[in-house]
């Protein structure tokens, strides 16, 4: 509710309907308090219900001029004017009460409800606009509790004062007033505020109304007809009005009888005792209130309104049964507890329903209709007391009627009553969050699709939308004899299997012609994945056969992946079910056409993925805090091993963290902390150690040349490096010159911090993470606590220049680890073999942070070229997830050394950071009968984007959920989605069409390093996402898993075409009978053609056979390579990846030595 008062006008808005109602229930008490010390009897009930007839009245003759001045003109001049009116008015009841004029004072009563007449529906058709659609039932139980608060101190504060000032003995209307003359200032003072208030409050656009207003059309009654027809036409309008007139009425009948109850029965004849006990009421609306805009968070909670009913029936049944003022008063508050409940999801609803340029008029129509009913329930209430009807009666009859109206909202709500107590049951575990609200249309026939991931996917999507949905549902769970009757009462849709359907599908298309919303789950199983599997094309029938005016509405799930109700593994359920509450995010998109196909419909429901995962991820904890978290769940179990060390379970392995990060505070005064460390215990440590000093880590890309490196050190502001003496030794021996790149550095050996910990200490810490509770071990060691804030700088793999720095916040890697943990569906007997480097994105999310992040054990390997000790490491550790680049995994295919039964216990190993090459697929996939399944990412999205998974079968309907394709790098990831563009006008280009790919996900980098133009330049917003321009060029297909063909950088312009250098490739290898050969295409200058192919090899080919052969498999001329050399090495990055500046250089070398020859 908060989120409310921050917006732009709230406070204004909120301060100008408190004083408005003071003042008008002010003058009311005043009068009301004179009468009751005047007349008793039936007199008395009769000017007591004459009064409350003045303030009705205008808004029933003013119905209609009313609501066409709040849809003709701005609302808040419309209250502006309504205020200085009310300023007006009050100055002639002050006089009124100072010259004692009784009967003006009471009809200038009606001079006010004018003013009121007015002010109410611009004030209620402001409210749309200045809080925004989804958040309207929060609004109006704020507007509300607002209101009944100035209710309740207007009581208070003019009772009181009534009460202090008048004489005790028995005097005139005309003596009271005289006496409490003082209050009418009060009147004013308050007016005028209002006024200076309303001033505050920012303009509002002013629109048409559809229906012109004469002094004829008022006269003759015809914008009556015009107006009431707008609200006759819609169900949910006309039953929401009938409701609140209901209510109203039932309580203008209880305070115009319940004085005479009280003073008759009950022997009160103090004005402030009964006062306060009809204020109690007004109490229990403010609470109920504020519990109903708490309960309908960023939705409207129609199943409140059944519960409202009933209670304040029961309530009304009470009132002659209580015999106390405190019993009384008490009672009171309930009815207006159950009446709270009552009204706001009812207001809600009819502002959400009603069209912008009717909304005035709406208001206004609701108005009067309320008015008109309490006005002949006041009537009513007159003639039963001329007739001599005792009150007593009376308050059983309004009992009567009001439980009468909660039976009617039972039998016409069923399915809000049912919502509300599965939202009731399922919102003590689950806290669902709707985005997108304002996307459902409020009218007409709408057909709901998104994802399914669980069993209770059809109750998060009721809970969330505020009209009632009718869910499509397999006939052989509908028939269920002790589930149909539900079924029924909630408008479900069997349907059957196969050629059965068409019934169903007629079925639904006719609801959708009758104007209801239809929720249909288009794969037609719930996800054994966690991902979108293939859509059923059966809503595309349904669709063919609706009307042309119905509306598809995406809409995507998030959060119950992992839960108990979906058919996630038991690990990722322990996972994902660890904290008390469990965050659900419904997302509603844009409405499509009805004619929308599946390809594109998959692809906004992608987009939604998006936005639900970038609203979730806000309540994710930082990096260093998640890992306490995991820590404390399983503080025995194995967290790091490798083959320099001994394992550490996760408790060593945080008090090793610990203690280190204390130092490195210490010793690194700056943010960032410079890493140059292999993948190991000592490694991952060091890392985890400075999130926990609440520092950014850089790890040092120590296989990049000198100026590389010495680039990152400069760019990262890097004054202190913590490394190893034993690595260093390594790396000089490889050639890297250590001493020299590092020379104005503070270096800072592992080795030496080692010595600085005592044993005392290292007991201390130790016993601090084992007893100390989560939340307190976070806030004594953790320096972490911003989201937002950068966690690490990894500089990109330089494959095409000089690295950037790409600054990733621990929102971008917590967002990345969780999706990828989903796809993985990680099993409670995981081990992850960490072996890529830790400055590779890859190492750093993927291998080192997801296991230790979500406790699953890591094995670290230094060198990922050194394929025996790596299938060594996961045959002793039983590994099962391995990921590594195409060239890493060619080694073990390779190597003689590595014998399939090492790499048994691998059940996933995925390949990313290069194109997987197909020979790699297939041998790997012969040698250890393990597929390979490819992914795609990048540096700039941390790094994972798209994976390819196993398939999934459904063993009940023998179907199949299918995770992967060949060729393909699979689906994006949960909460990610791919858009392929022209890359010169960024338009989106259909299915199947080839473009430049761009990525939008919470896992989306910050920027670039100390580089606003590059950062400009990668990350564009469209239609409110932020999406990454990769520079790659690839495709969608219509089931949305992604080919890659070449980087737009990776095409060389020859003649006027563009020529993909890995076509160029390919073909080279298959002219070959060799497809192992080695080799890389690049393309330089030329003066000529504009640019030309080079071809580099490790192996001596013999071009001209070459040339011949590919000219016989059908290869463009143009696709032949100009020059043909052999080198030593084709260029490769420490990644793995292939190093395409290096190569480029080393093609343009050897052609200057050509040339010179």
């Amino acid at each position: 509710m908060h989120r409310l008062l921050h917006l732009k006008g709230a406070w204004p808005y909120l301060i100008a309907i408190f004083l408005n109602a003071f003042v008008d229930l002010g003058h009311k008490i005043v009068i009301q308090n004179t009468i009751f010390k005047s007349y008793d009897g039936e007199t008395q009930v009769v000017l007591t219900a004459l009064v409350n007839g003045l303030i009705l009245l205008p808004f029933i003759l003013l119905f209609s001029p009313a609501g066409h001045v709040a849809d003709s003109y701005p609302k808040v001049r419309v209250l502006r004017i309504s205020a200085w009116a009310a300023v007006a008015v009050s100055l002639g009841i002050t006089a009124a009460y100072y010259q004692g004029w009784f009967w003006l004072a009471f009809a200038m009563t009606l001079l006010l409800a004018i003013q009121s007449a007015f002010y109410s529906p611009a004030k209620y058709g402001l409210v749309k606009g200045l809080f925004g659609k989804p958040r309207l039932a929060e609004a109006n139980g704020l507007i509300q509790a607002v209101t009944i608060g100035a209710i309740l101190a207007g009581t208070v504060a003019f009772t009181a004062l009534f009460e202090t000032w008048i004489t005790p003995d028995d005097q005139t209307p005309a003596q009271l007033l005289r006496q409490i003359a003082p209050l009418g200032w009060l009147l004013v003072l308050n007016s005028a505020i209002q006024v200076v208030t309303l001033y505050r409050l920012p303009l509002d656009a002013s629109s048409q109304s559809e229906s012109p207003l004469t002094w004829q059309r008022y006269i003759k009654g015809a914008a009556l007809k015009d107006n009431l027809r707008i609200i006759a036409r819609q169900p949910v309008i006309r039953l929401s009005i009938i409701g609140l007139a209901t209510f109203w009425s039932v309580g203008q009948v209880l305070l115009a009888a319940f004085p005479a109850y009280a003073k008759d029965a009950l022997s009160i004849d103090n004005t402030l005792v009964l006062q306060s006990i009809l204020a109690a009421s007004g109490i229990g609306i403010a609470l109920g209130s504020l519990l109903a805009s708490k309960l309908s968070h960023n939705r409207i909670e129609t199943g409140l309104i059944p519960v409202g009913a009933v209670g304040v029936a029961v309530g009304l049944w009470c009132l002659p049964l209580l015999t106390t003022p405190v019993s009384q008063a008490l009672n009171f508050v309930f009815i207006g507890v159950m009446g709270g409940l009552f009204i706001v999801p009812l207001n809600a609803l009819i502002q959400f329903h009603a069209a912008d340029n009717e909304l005035g008029t709406v208001l206004a129509a609701n108005n009067w209709i309320q008015n008109i009913s309490m006005m002949g329930f006041l009537v009513l209430t007159a003639l039963f007391a001329l007739a001599g009807v005792n009150s007593h009666y009376l308050l059983l009859l309004i009992a009567t009627v009001a439980m009468v109206g909660g039976g009617y909202t039972i039998v016409k709500l069923p399915q809000s009553l049912v919502r509300f107590l599965l939202s009731f049951l399922l919102t003590r575990r689950y806290r669902v969050d709707v985005h997108g609200l304002q996307n459902l249309p409020a009218q007409g026939g709408v057909l709901l699709l998104g994802n399914h991931v669980s069993w209770v996917d059809w109750a998060m999507v009721q809970i969330a939308s505020p009209r009632p949905v009718r869910f499509v549902m397999l006939k052989t769970v509908y028939q269920r004899w002790y589930l149909r009757w539900f079924f029924k009462a909630l408008g479900c849709i069997p349907i059957e299997r196969g050629s059965g359907a068409e019934k169903a599908l007629a079925d639904v298309a006719e609801q959708l012609n009758a104007g209801e919303v239809v929720c249909l789950f288009p794969e037609g199983a719930i996800s054994r994945t966690g991902q979108l599997g293939e859509f059923r094309r059966g809503y595309e029938r349904a669709c063919e056969m609706a009307n042309p005016d119905v509306k598809i509405v995406p809409f995507y799930l998030r959060g119950l992946w992992g839960s108990q109700f979906s058919r996630s593994s038991s690990k990722l359920k322990e996972l994902r079910n660890a904290s008390l509450h469990r965050s659900v995010v419904v997302a509603f998109g844009k409405p499509l056409p009805k004619d929308t196909p599946a390809d594109v419909l998959k692809r906004r429901i992608f987009e939604q993925a998006t936005r639900s995962w970038q609203r979730a991820m806000d309540e994710l904890p930082t990096l260093p805090n998640a890992w306490i978290q995991s820590v404390k769940r399983r503080p025995s179990g194995l967290a790091l091993a490798d083959t320099l060390g001994r394992p550490l379970n996760a408790s060593q392995a945080l008090t090793a963290s610990l203690l280190m990060a204390k130092r490195i505070r210490r010793l690194n005064p700056g943010q960032n902390v410079g890493l140059l460390l292999p993948t190991s215990s000592a490694g991952v440590i060091a890392n985890m150690a400075t999130l926990l000093a609440g520092k950014t880590v850089v790890n040092l890309n120590y296989t990049a040349d000198h100026a590389a490196l010495s680039s990152a050190l400069s760019q990262a502001d890097i004054t202190t490096v913590f490394t190893s003496q034993r690595f260093v030794k390594k790396l000089e021996q490889r050639g890297l010159n250590v001493s020299q790149l590092l020379s104005e550095k503070q270096v800072v050996f592992l080795e030496d911090l080692q010595t600085t910990i005592g044993h005392a200490e290292r007991l201390s810490t130790w016993l601090a993470v084992r007893i100390l509770p989560t939340w307190l071990l976070q806030r004594c060691f953790c320096r972490s606590h911003d989201t937002n804030a950068t966690a690490a700088i990894l500089f990109s793999s330089g494959s095409e220049g000089e690295p950037k720095g790409v600054m990733l916040s621990h929102r971008n890697l917590m967002a990345n680890i969780k999706q990828t943990s989903d796809v993985l569906n990680t099993q409670s007997d995981d081990v992850v073999m960490g072996s890529l480097p830790l400055f590779h994105a890859f190492g750093l999310t993927v291998t080192q942070l997801l296991p230790l992040i979500e406790g699953l054990p890591l094995v670290c390997h230094t060198d990922p070229t050194d394929a025996p000790g790596i299938a060594g490491a996961i045959a002793k550790h039983k590994a099962t997830i391995m990921f590594g680049t195409s060239s890493f995994l060619r080694l073990f295919v390779r190597s003689s050394k590595v014998h399939p039964l090492m790499l048994k216990s691998l059940r996933v190993v995925v390949a990313g950071a290069e194109k997987l090459d197909e020979n790699v697929r297939t041998s790997f996939a012969l040698k250890f009968h393990k597929p390979v399944y490819e992914g795609y990412g990048a540096t700039e999205i941390a790094p994972v984007a798209s994976v390819n998974l196993p398939d999934a079968m459904d063993v009940h309907y023998q179907q199949v959920q299918r995770g992967s394709k060949v060729g393909t790098v699979g689906m994006p990831l949960p909460g990610t989605s791919f858009k392929i563009v022209d890359p010169e006008s960024e338009e989106e280009l259909p299915t199947g069409e080839a473009g430049m790919i761009l990525i939008s996900g919470p896992q989306v980098m910050k920027g670039y390093l100390n580089d606003a133009k590059r950062t400009a330049k990668a990350l564009h917003v469209i239609d409110g996402h932020r999406w990454y321009i990769t520079g790659d060029k690839g495709f969608i297909d219509e089931d949305g898993f992604l080919t890659l063909i070449d980087r737009y950088a990776r095409f060389a312009k020859i003649g006027g075409e563009m020529i993909s250098l890995s076509a160029v490739e390919g073909a080279v290898k298959a002219a070959l009978e060799d497809t192992d050969t080695a080799l890389m295409a690049v393309s330089l200058p030329d003066s000529r053609k504009g640019e030309r192919i080079v071809m580099l090899s490790e192996t001596a080919l013999d071009a001209k056979t070459v040339k011949a052969a590919m000219l016989a498999n059908g290869t463009l001329s143009m696709m032949i390579p100009s020059h043909w050399f052999t080198v030593e090495t084709i260029p490769h990055l420490g990644s793995g990846k292939a190093d395409f500046a290096g190569a480029k250089r080393l093609a343009q070398e050897l052609i200057e030595e050509e040339l010179k020859h």
